[in-house]
């Protein structure tokens, strides 16, 4: 993942992608509304198509290191707080 890179000094650590200040969570936003590859190049001359799946590359192997628990759902207060939630 050379292409991702964290500095304290370039936007508070967050990964972004080398030798720019454009973060992964920034492009990964654009593709989520509809940006195309070709469309995020073009505005933003600085990144090449490699960046973006190198971006896309990043947040799924986070994806893959996330442990998910889930906890057993018991109590009838639990559940009445869910239908207040949900609107039932």
């Amino acid at each position: 993942m050379g292409r991702i890179v964290m500095d304290e000094g370039v936007c508070r650590g967050k990964p972004v992608i080398k030798g720019t200040r454009l973060t992964v969570e920034f492009i990964i936003e654009l593709l989520a509304n509809g940006w195309s590859t070709a469309g995020i190049t073009e505005n933003y001359p600085q990144l090449k198509e490699e960046d973006i799946f190198a971006a896309l590359h990043y947040a799924t192997s986070l994806l893959k290191e996330e442990s998910i628990y889930l906890l057993p759902r018991d109590s009838q207060e639990t559940k009445e707080e869910e239908e207040e939630i949900l609107g039932r």
